[in-house]
């Protein structure tokens, strides 16, 4: 069968481009960035396709690249065994997916990272920190026509697809009030554990933001007394709980906005005070499983890694095959894990 000529301005619209880029890639002038030329012509191809085809024979492999932060932190494991199968579903389709776990809380290396992957990426799924440096480079790949995809932690750039994650203001609040309700009326000092004081991901920003407000407006018995840095590292924040405890027993509470959270739990367990304060954190792992189902951890609140992941595969995937008229990236609810409901 003759395949059908695509007119110009459909392959604009499928490229996500101007007419006058198509007609100069078709034309082989320059002035076209490499990954816009192969936008373009990945758009020919597939407005060329004849119906009917299967959807994995004749597919266009694309390079997807996940960076995510490395270290002892058991979620982003989590998120990259969502990335490998989103890789291994959309395998027929072309996605072709890597994960790469760099330095954590690091805006050099995560810039580093973003320029030297966006060079020869067909997109880029990354946990973003907020620095310029990240802006950057972030943009840099939107010039180039690299899409980007923010996963778990936002930034503020317009240069990218999409954001995948949490309303993070919300989880922070509902920490807050589960914070303020599970103490019921005592009134004294909360313990805050987050990734870096000085330099941390949007998701932690905004989570500390949304639990203060929660308790400035309906618990103001209740403050924040204590802030710690951990950088998501387990050990630590089980070093820095045990030292707390012996040296302020009025604690009422703790929360831990980011990673760490089985430090804070097992300091709380051999302290033999897990009883009488409230321990709430982030992400369902085998870890807080454990310590929901003993009683030392009170409520665990989860994002759904794998969704996150298969879903930023799915913005990068349908960037390209569609264009501006791919769908927006869908977003996890918050959700609210007890010992009497986990699944």
């Amino acid at each position: 069968m003759v395949r059908r000529k695509a007119r110009h301005a459909e392959i604009a619209e499928a490229a996500d481009v101007s007419i006058a880029t198509v007609d100069r890639v078709l034309n082989a002038r320059p002035g076209v960035s490499p990954h816009t030329q192969r936008r373009v012509w990945d758009a020919v191809q597939n407005l060329q396709q004849q119906p009917g085809t299967a959807a994995g024979s004749n597919a266009v492999k694309r390079r997807f690249d996940y960076i995510l932060p490395g270290g002892p932190n058991t979620f982003w494991q989590l998120v990259a065994d969502g990335a490998r199968a989103a890789g291994a579903e959309l395998a027929e389709q072309g996605a072709d997916i890597h994960c790469h776990l760099i330095e954590g809380f690091n805006a050099d290396v995560l810039a580093e990272s973003i320029h030297r992957l966006g060079a020869t990426s067909d997109g880029l799924a990354i946990v973003a920190l907020e620095h310029p440096l990240v802006r950057e480079a972030v943009t840099a790949c939107f010039n180039d026509g690299v899409p980007v995809v923010t996963l778990v932690a936002n930034l503020t750039t317009q240069n990218t697809v999409g954001y995948v994650g949490l309303d993070n203001r919300a989880a922070g609040r509902t920490a807050g009030y589960l914070m303020g309700r599970l103490l019921a009326g005592r009134e004294g000092k909360i313990a805050l554990f987050e990734g870096s004081l000085n330099l941390s991901y949007r998701d932690h920003q905004e989570r500390d933001i949304g639990f203060r407000d929660v308790l400035r407006e309906l618990f103001p018995g209740l403050s924040v007394a204590f802030k710690h840095p951990t950088l998501d590292d387990h050990e630590e924040a089980y070093r820095f709980t045990k030292t707390l405890l012996d040296q302020h027993p009025e604690i009422l509470g703790i929360y831990n906005v980011g990673g760490g959270i089985r430090g804070n739990a097992r300091a709380l367990q051999e302290s033999g005070r897990a009883k009488e304060i409230v321990c709430i954190g982030h992400e369902l792992t085998r870890f807080t499983r454990e310590f929901l189902v003993d009683g030392t951890l009170d409520a665990v609140i989860d994002q759904a890694p794998g969704f996150q992941a298969r879903e930023a595969a799915r913005v990068l995937l349908e960037f390209h095959t569609k264009g501006a008229s791919a769908p927006r990236p869908r977003r996890p609810h918050v959700e609210i894990f007890l010992r009497e409901n986990l699944p």
